[in-house]
């Protein structure tokens, strides 16, 4: 299976277009305010339009997928595999645990719907069971994410299984992250159905990924989100507004909601610097107040009421 060529990014300009310095403002001059831990905005270039620790070392969660997905996707172009090829699942892929789509063992399941369940689901379990069917034994498959992740240059990644669950040695960055998104959208636009699907349905489930970013989403993807307690909430984003591409990863936010905003804001904000739209004004400056005195070290203030509060 031969993957259509894509014209949108070319791999080539994010390897030697050199990154801009890190935004650390919005476009009225005052700091964005995140609760992700971790954050890269890159434009059509491949150039950074927003940074907040991009290299820092983090817990993928569920993004390690984004590398299993790739794997996938080079076995299909290349012949190695075929979309509607049985899978046997085995007691191992059976039995990983959440978030699964419920997968049996022994029984035998399409490639192409355990991608889905991949994509869009992000199963566990059928994680697993697409990794044994590629290499032979998830071990090996996780051999060769780490080879794919050196040739990516992902200097900054390891991997240790084919899933994003926890273990002390599966690391990643943001920066890492946010190329190894535009090398799969770029290599194989086969997989943007993929992973722009948002409903999928085994044994009479539906699992949804809709993601609520905007009211009108347009060409805003939510590729994946991933969530374990060492990671917080993950998201890798892809963005086309006016003809422009945009990526975005968002690592270690509180809550989910929360990653959902700090995506919002991000964006945006990348939408400002482009020009793609026009920056709100500042706030008015508050009227009628006076200003509260400086205290001094001696001094105790009044505590106010607070629901809850004793």
């Amino acid at each position: 299976m031969r993957a259509i060529p894509v014209l949108a990014l070319s791999a080539a300009c994010w390897l030697v277009a050199a990154p801009a310095p890190a935004q650390t403002t919005s476009p009225n001059s005052r700091p964005l305010a995140l609760s992700a831990e971790s954050v890269l905005l890159l434009d059509t270039e491949g150039r950074v339009l927003y940074a907040k620790k991009p290299a820092e070392d983090h817990a993928p969660a569920s993004l390690v997928k984004l590398m299993t997905l790739y794997l996938a996707c080079e076995a299909l172009d290349a012949g190695r595999a075929q979309w509607e090829d049985p899978v046997l699942v085995s007691h191992r892929a059976a039995f990983t645990p959440r978030y699964r789509m419920g997968l049996r063992t022994g029984e035998s399941a399409p490639l192409r719907t355990l991608l889905e369940g991949v994509a869009i689901a992000s199963a566990n379990d059928a994680a697993t069971a697409v990794a044994e069917h590629l290499g032979g034994t998830e071990e090996a498959f996780v051999a060769a994410m780490n080879a794919k992740a050196e040739e990516l240059g992902l200097t900054h990644t390891h991997f240790a299984n084919a899933h994003g669950l926890p273990d002390p040695a599966q690391r990643s960055t943001a920066e890492d992250l946010a190329r190894l998104t535009q090398r799969l959208l770029d290599d194989y636009p086969s997989s943007r159905p993929l992973l722009g699907g948002a409903t999928f349905v085994y044994r009479g489930r539906v699992y949804s990924r809709r993601i609520p970013l905007f009211q009108d989403p347009g060409g805003v993807q939510a590729l994946k989100t991933g969530f374990t307690r060492e990671a917080g909430y993950n998201l890798a984003i892809s963005a086309w507004k006016s003809g422009q591409h945009f990526v975005l990863i968002v690592l270690g936010s509180q809550t989910r909601s929360l990653s959902f905003r700090d995506a919002r804001t991000v964006l945006r904000y990348g939408f400002y610097e482009t020009g793609l739209e026009v920056a709100p004004p500042p706030p008015p400056a508050r009227r009628g107040k006076s200003p509260v005195p400086p205290r001094r070290p001696s001094e105790r203030r009044p505590r106010a009421g607070l629901p809850g509060a004793g």
